[in-house]
Order: structure tokens, then sequence, then C-alpha cells
């Protein structure tokens, strides 16, 4: 057992907004922790703190080595073996022990790397990080590219590990994979024992007494000011008595009208240090605001029907079996399937795209669909010509993710330099802004923060919108879906 001990920390990047600020934690290399907080709140820049990567003020202490996933592979034209090979030494049993732990088969040791899925790959990945020996391991989203099963697989296996920080949104995952939660708060950066749930139950209940406190010295600060208003008046009031008129003795008047003004500006300075005393004592409650929503109904109730849909690449193998099924209003279908089974391209298909597809579907010619897809990393350049090019109101767009907790700083910068998680709010809230009938959401909760995640629940169980969506995470699944849509692959390799 070792300590990884962090005294005094702040840190800021060129000219922004402090992440930090004098941060004193002690972290048990021992603990699996789970690191949570809104996006662009910290999460990973302070794993690149831990890593060295980047330059703080204060002190960071870290007695063991330090291992870091996802890696950065610039060639993946190699076999998976040579890949795993150059990043760590490793026996070659020992590589096979861990994937065959992540239900991974050996058969991909000698495929080039680049022809494995997106969650094959995370899998792959995560085996070689856990083959560094007495390293303190820190893991950034491992299930962004996994299915429901594959998060399954993912937190059984973490759940027989041990000395980690393990960034997650998956509140299933860090329930089943984690006996501390670091989070990092607007104000504050705290550390408890427990799994997520414990967090949440603790939060819940501080969340419930803050409100209360905070509406209090609210109210209190009100009456201070009022207060401070009304002896700022009267002094006033005092001092152009004595340029009145008649017979009166204008020195006496000036000199008890300035005592009073004295006496008066030194209550204010009391009242107003007081106030901002109290101020300080606003408590660290997280803003979850509502969002809404528009949409728009169809002249029909039937809004979408599909039968025996196939769709197939040059391969001219089929994707999935054959399905059949329709969309009514109000129905939110979850498009449910293992990695690579073509959920994607079935919702590409309902968008209009152009893909290869047998069999028959009807989308009215005047049904209006707004499409969120999966992948945002194409986001790029100013927010402005974002706005411009989707046709959507700015101020709304801007509103919806300060709700969903975008730093208003950030709305400058290039779109580029935005974190994955800020990319996907970008794509949400501007879905969220068009007036449509129909919502198809591939994947809307990657890479997007817990508290997030809650307000999307809310929204769509207040204004039950059209939506046909494809989403991992168990708990919105099983909570907002209405339908469920299973494509069974047609081959067993798929």
């Amino acid at each position: 057992m070792a300590i990884i001990n962090i005294v005094n920390m702040s840190f800021a990047y060129d000219g922004g907004t402090p992440l930090f600020s004098n941060i004193s934690l002690k972290i048990d290399t021992h603990w699996k922790l789970g690191l949570i907080g809104r996006n662009g709140r910290g999460k990973t820049t302070l794993l690149r703190l831990l890593l060295g990567d980047l330059v703080c003020d204060g002190k960071i202490d870290i007695p063991v080595p330090v291992g870091y996933f996802p890696y950065t592979v610039q060639d993946k034209t190699p076999s998976t073996l040579e890949i795993a090979e150059q990043i760590t030494n490793f026996e070659l049993w020992q590589f096979e022990r861990e994937l065959s732990l992540l239900e991974v088969s050996g058969n991909i040791l000698m495929r080039p790397f680049e022809t494995l899925s997106d969650g094959e790959q995370s899998k792959v990945m995560l085996a070689v990080l856990f083959l560094n020996d007495n390293h303190f391991l820190l893991i950034d989203e491992p299930t962004n590219h996994l299915d429901l099963e594959g998060r399954n697989i993912v937190g059984n296996y973490l759940n027989k590990k041990n000395g980690f920080i393990l960034v997650s949104h998956d509140r299933t995952l860090l329930d089943r994979s984690v006996d501390h939660i670091l989070s990092i708060n607007r104000n504050s950066v705290e550390l408890m024992q427990g799994n997520f749930s414990t967090w949440q139950c603790n939060q819940n209940y501080r969340e419930q007494f803050e409100d209360a406190e905070n509406n209090r010295l609210k109210k209190e600060v009100r009456r201070l000011q009022e207060a401070t208003r009304q002896s700022t008046e009267w002094s006033n009031k005092t001092e152009k008595e004595k340029y009145g008129h008649g017979p009166v003795d204008r020195g006496f008047i000036g000199s008890k009208a300035a005592k009073i003004m004295k006496h008066a500006k030194s209550i204010e300075n009391r009242k107003q240090k007081t106030i901002e005393q109290k101020q300080l004592l606003f408590k660290n409650t997280e803003i979850t605001e509502k969002l809404s929503i528009m949409p728009i109904r169809f002249h029909s109730t039937r809004l979408i029907d599909l039968e025996n849909i196939f769709v197939q690449y040059n391969d001219g193998i089929p994707l999935f079996d054959g399905v059949t099924f329709s969309v009514e209003a109000g129905d939110r279908v979850a498009v449910c399937g293992r990695n690579g089974c073509g959920k994607s391209s079935l919702l590409k298909l309902i968008a209009g795209q152009d893909i290869p597809y047998q069999g028959y579907y009807c989308v009215p010619k005047n049904l209006t669909i707004s499409y969120l897809p999966q992948n945002a990393s194409f986001l790029r350049g100013s927010m402005r010509d974002f706005i411009i090019q989707r046709q959507i109101d700015e101020s709304l767009l801007k509103t919806i993710l300060h709700k969903l907790g975008f730093p208003r700083d950030d709305y400058e910068n290039d779109m580029s330099d935005f974190s994955a998680g800020q990319k996907k709010k970008v794509l949400l809230a501007a879905s969220l802004c068009e007036q449509v009938h129909l919502y198809l959401w591939d994947e809307p909760l990657n890479y997007i923060d817990i508290i997030s995640r809650t307000q999307i629940m809310n929204l769509l169980i207040e204004y039950h919108p059209t939506l046909i969506f494809v989403e991992h995470d168990k708990i919105f699944l099983e909570t907002i879906a209405t339908k469920k849509i299973d494509l069974l692959t047609t081959t067993s390799d798929r």
C-alpha cells in the first residue's frame, strides 16, 4: 500500500478560470476510485496532472509508477500482439489471461489492430493496461464504444481489480467497480468511501439541507441590503436639510449631517462585509435547471413503418436479420444489439442518408427529423458559424448549454478545442433547439456527465417527444424506452 499525496494543488490553463485551487488529498493506491463531475470540471486534467503531463502549483507526490488508458496508437496496421508489445513487456500467457477475463477471443492477436471494432480495441487496451504490475492505473472513460454486454464484462473485470482511478459517467459501471468516489463539484473537490449510489444518496440529503441553508442566507442578504439602502437614504435626507431655507443654524446642521453620514457609511461598510461573508457561505449545490424541448405533432399518429429491412454493404452480407416495426407519436424506441450489428446504419437510413438496404420502409416526405450522430469529433470552427449552418436560435442554444453546465468562457473558443463531452453537448443542445416531429439520437450520452444525463432523462419523461435512439446506459435505457427493437446479427462473428 502506498499513498498519493496532493498538497495545496492549484491549476488553470493559460488565461483561463482556475480548475483547482489549493486542493489537498490523500489517495490510497489500493483503492478503486471513481472520479465524477460535470463535463469541463477537470477530470481528465486531474489525470494528466497525476501523469505529470501538466505542471501545477503546489505538490503532487506519487510513490509508484502510473499507467494510463486510453493509449494513443498512431499506426494501427501492425497485429494486435505487436501493438501490445510496443506498449509494455509481458509474457504471452499473461496477455491471453487478461483477454480471456474480458471475453476477447485469442484469435485477434494476429489480426491487424485496425480490423478490430472500437469495442474490441478498447478491451485490448484495457488488458494491456493491467499488464503493468505495481502501477497505479488511470482509466479515462473505457466504455464509450461498448454495448450493454461489453459494459457488463468490463464492470465485472474491474470489480476483480484494484489500484485505479476510473473516470466514467456510467452509473451502473461505477456501482459495480469502485469503492471510493472523488467528486469535482462547483466549488470543491470531495472524497468519500462507497460506490456511486452511496455518493448519490448522500448528495441528495446534502442538497436538501444546502438548498434550505442557501434560501435562509439569501433572505438574510436581501434584508441586509434593504437595511443598507434605508440607512443611506436617511443620511442623504439629513445632508440635504442643511441646504434648506429659513433662519436655521446651518453650521450645526452641517456638523450633525456630517456625523450622521459618517455613522451611516460605517454601518453600510459593516453590513456590506456581512453580506459578502454570508454570500461566501452559499453551499456547493449543483445547478440542475430543467431543460425543455419543442416537438411538433404530425398529422398522423403513425410516423414510420419498416418491414423486413436489411442493411448490407459491399460484402453482400446483411448486418442484421430483417427487422419490422412501426413508430407512433410519443414512442421512445430503443434500438438494441451488439456492437457492429447495424444500429447506427439503421438510424442513418431512417434519417435519409444513402445506406444500402433491402426491404420496405416508409418515412413521409413532410416528416421533419432531428438527427444526432454518434460521433461529434467533426466539430470545429466557431460556434457562431455552426449556429448559422444549423439555422438555430443562438440565445436558445447557449441557454441550453448553460443549463447543461457548459462554461460561458468556452463559447468563443474553436470547437476543435472542446472536450468530447462538450462537443456532444453542442450537438444535443442543437437537436433540442429544433422543432421537429421525430428525434433520432445515436448514443446521445457518450461522454456526457451524470448530472446532464439526469436532466436529459427528466426532459424526455416530461415532454414525451417521439424518439428513436441507441444508448448503452442501462439506467437511461430502462427508464426512457417505451419500446425496444433488438437487432440480431446474421452471422456469429459479427
